[in-house]
């Protein structure tokens, strides 16, 4: 977390009292003048809160940040850390896991409700449930037949709905690790809801693609014959990220055209094309670990969110290498983006004055099996 205590008397004009702690009224200041305002806030909390970055948020709220890491990391330190309140700044079902993995004393708080996720909302518990009925129907659902699996990218309730029915959740740092755990215990995998993770992490393992389907929510029966489903040994649901499928090959062939020797390293949420033409596929922790452990005068082309490539130049542009994104209009996170210091102060000041706003809280009957699952995953290497 960054030093700003020096100005911390700006708290006293400005916090969240009386007429001027509506949110509207944050939002209508400048960016640069939350700054004090924070810092000030999180020395008055001290140790009751703990706050959680995404690599993929905005620098100008991730400098704040206790703790930054990808789904996985930030998963491990919200299941041990004891701070009152955790606040995310993420999206809304990392803000889910958070509560799920917490403690019952613990409160969880996404400081935007409208930081989402387009992944996680492609795949609706209705639909999920109707999937499973009919592969029920066509006789995969049997005891040691069918294990679902699902990305940290889902609903708290299909966490639950896989972790009751005898599968996990994964992340793309141990995605491999869960699709052998499943395989241990069944023939076949339904994989929600990212199809590229799905597909690569597969592929990776010897599985060809004719034993690979895809299932469409929109279409009868997933818009595949029986005979197919039963010939599959991984069923891919229809979902995918925005910012990761925007990577194309040919962004590939262009950087090895105009920048020979420079690596590139992309995303497992990328199309399986893309994953084909890079020289490294890994999660953000891995694509970090890997250009920190390069030798200096190495170069890499990234494929992933904007906001992490742009940090990652700067961190080691003084230790002599390049970090460019593999697309030139290199995609932000939108969602991810809504979360800004004005969020950020307005929920810190809040708590100053005793009040918690929006929390994230999973029903208890939901939270009881999507922590089966969770802690699977946290088993999982």
């Amino acid at each position: 977390m960054i030093d700003l205590l020096e100005e911390a008397p700006a708290i006293a004009e400005g916090a969240a009292t009386g007429e001027n702690c509506s949110l509207d009224h944050y939002l209508s200041q400048p960016d640069h003048t939350m700054d004090a305002r924070i810092a000030a806030a999180r020395a008055k909390l001290g140790t009751d809160v703990v706050l959680l970055g995404h690599h993929y948020q905005r620098d100008e709220v991730i400098r704040f940040a206790d703790f930054t890491g990808d789904s996985y990391k930030l998963s491990k330190i919200a299941a041990e850390t004891q701070a009152k309140y955790m606040l995310f700044c993420g999206v809304h079902f990392m803000a889910e896991t958070a509560d799920i993995l917490g403690k019952p004393w613990q409160q969880v708080i996404l400081p935007d409700l409208n930081a989402g996720c387009s992944m996680a909302d492609m795949a609706e518990i209705g639909q999920v449930e109707d999937c499973w009925d009919s592969l029920e129907r066509v006789g995969l659902t049997h005891e040691g037949g069918l294990i679902p699996l699902t990305y940290m990218n889902s609903a708290a309730n299909i966490k639950a709905f896989c972790g009751e029915r005898g599968g996990l959740v994964c992340t793309s740092s141990n995605a491999r690790g869960a699709f052998e755990w499943a395989f241990a215990r069944g023939e076949k995998i339904l994989f929600l809801p990212d199809q590229h993770l799905g597909r690569n992490t597969a592929f990776a393992m010897g599985i060809p693609m004719s034993e690979m389907v895809v299932w469409d929510p929109y279409q009868i029966n997933g818009g595949v014959m029986p005979d197919r489903l039963k010939a599959a040994k991984v069923i891919l649901w229809k979902g995918h990220c925005s910012v990761h499928q925007r990577f194309l090959p040919e962004h590939a062939d262009r950087v090895r055209r105009e920048e020979p020797g420079m690596q590139v390293i992309v995303h497992p949420e990328c199309r399986w094309e893309v994953c084909q033409k890079a020289d490294a596929i890994g999660s953000t922790e891995r694509i970090i670990d890997v250009i920190d452990k390069a030798p200096e005068g190495s170069s890499f082309a990234v494929g992933t969110e904007i906001h992490l490539v742009n940090r990652l130049a700067k961190r080691f542009a003084p230790l002599g290498k390049k970090v460019i994104t593999l697309d030139d209009s290199g995609c932000l996170c939108t969602t991810m983006y809504r979360i800004s210091p004005q969020h950020l102060a307005w929920t810190l000041e809040n708590l100053v004055e005793g009040r918690v706003v929006n929390r994230i809280k999973v029903d208890d009957d939901v939270k009881e099996w999507a922590k089966v699952a969770l802690d699977r995953m946290l088993e999982v290497k």
